[in-house]
């Protein structure tokens, strides 16, 4: 799909250039093309061969708590005693994440976490609202199913630790409905009788395949007219006229202004900017079994492991839990190998073989808000990453946010919650 941006990336005729052709990447320039403007969009790889790759493929408008709360902090330290659990810091890498997690920790306080979430929430509601008709104008709407989820526990106790945030997002309008028994055995059969209870969340809804979806606007995008380019972006930087992007080839690209939306690479483009943004990196796991390797019914969520299951056209993926260990790190497939043995203990009958393993990389940040903004260099550049395991849930609230930006107009959303400098 992609293609060179040729001689016109030399002579300064880009109106804005994309640097990332992720799911964000993707849904800015989408947006940003219903207003007139001509994107290239800009990526080493090709488009969504990054976390819009191997995603759970859902969205989660629902999901609006924050990961730095004072319920994870209290699960925290029994997680990390167990390498392969639902929170893992590879020792050696337990020196340079230090001030991360102290940004974390900071970001768990009650008056914070509240904070967050109200953001968030505004977020999610301007997502749902925005994916909706991204889906319907791209004609995607055979790529959306509207299953809901089924998050489930192993004790009461579990569910009664967790009704605190099933109140916080009721208070935000979220429907769902806690089940046992057979309602539970109806949503979900063949579950292992170890679950007790769950709660049914009717508006959570899952894509066929999160890398077929996002290549699916990648092409709408081209399409229309937009530009796709095979460039490695080391620096952006504000010029006379606009913004100047240094290749690591020594070509530049000029254009009139521009967005990164490069995910967990975003950090060094930003600091060079003026914006020292606190962007770690959440190595995220699964294996997606073949077709039929159980009926799975909907996205199915073990919290207290860390990890889901999502049908998909592909196949059953089971993944997620966070291993916190930066980019340079090799993948520890171990992790995988972990959520599958749980996951057929909780689903019995469920065919293990022939699954295909994966590790992406999820920029997240300390307080789970992504940064949506100017850079401090340039209003002329726009900042769109850090959206942790949310990218896919986010990205069109996020794209119709940058064309704001990019127009110079005031956004549809408050986003001084997500500025760059807030930090």
């Amino acid at each position: 799909m992609a293609e060179a941006a040729g001689d016109s990336a030399q002579h300064g005729d880009i109106d804005v250039a994309i640097v990332g052709a992720g799911i964000i990447g993707i849904a800015a320039a989408s947006f940003l093309q219903d207003e007139g403007r001509d994107v290239l969009l800009i990526d080493r790889g090709e488009p969504a061969q990054g976390a819009s790759f191997g995603n759970a493929g859902a969205f989660a408008f629902s999901d609006i708590l924050p990961l730095a709360s004072p319920r994870i902090m209290r699960k925290a330290p029994r997680w990390l005693i167990d390498p392969l659990g639902p929170l893992s810091i590879p020792p050696a890498y337990l020196p340079e994440i230090l001030p991360w997690l102290i940004r974390f920790w900071r970001a768990s306080w009650p008056d914070r976490v509240r904070g967050a979430m109200v953001a968030q929430a505004a977020l999610m509601r301007l997502a749902s609202r925005e994916m909706a008709a991204l889906v319907a104008a791209a004609g995607l709407d055979g790529m959306v199913r509207s299953d809901g989820s089924l998050e489930l526990y192993e004790r009461e106790a579990e569910l009664t630790a967790a009704m605190p945030g099933w109140d916080a997002r009721a208070q935000e309008g979220i429907a769902f409905q806690h089940v046992r028994g057979a309602a539970m055995a109806d949503l979900q059969p063949g579950l292992s009788p170890r679950f007790v209870a769950g709660t049914f969340v009717p508006g959570w809804k899952t894509v066929s395949d999160p890398y077929d979806f996002a290549r699916a606007l990648a092409a709408r995008l081209v399409r229309r007219g937009g530009r796709i380019a095979r460039h490695e972006v080391a620096a952006i930087r504000p010029v006379a006229g606009g913004v100047a992007l240094d290749c690591r080839d020594g070509s530049s690209i000029m254009a009139r202004q521009a967005v990164i939306a490069c995910g967990a690479w975003s950090r060094s483009l930003a600091r060079a900017l003026g914006d020292d943004v606190p962007l770690e990196t959440e190595r995220g796991y699964n294996t997606t079994l073949p077709p039929g390797a159980f009926d799975i019914r909907r996205q199915l969520i073990f919290g207290g492991h860390g990890f889901v299951i999502t049908p998909l056209s592909s196949g059953i993926r089971v993944g997620g839990a966070v291993e916190l260990g930066g980019l340079a790190r090799g993948p520890n497939f171990a992790r995988s190998e972990a959520m599958l043995r749980k996951a057929a203990g909780f689903l019995p009958g469920l065919k293990t073989d022939g699954g295909r393993q994966w590790m992406g990389f999820r920029p997240s940040l300390p307080d789970s808000l992504p940064v949506i903004g100017a850079s401090r260099a340039s209003a002329d550049i726009v900042y769109a990453f850090g959206h942790g395991h949310l990218g896919l849930t986010q990205s069109a609230a996020t794209g119709r946010l940058v064309a704001d930006l990019v127009a110079g107009r005031a956004p549809v959303l408050d986003i001084a919650r997500f500025s760059p400098q807030r930090f």
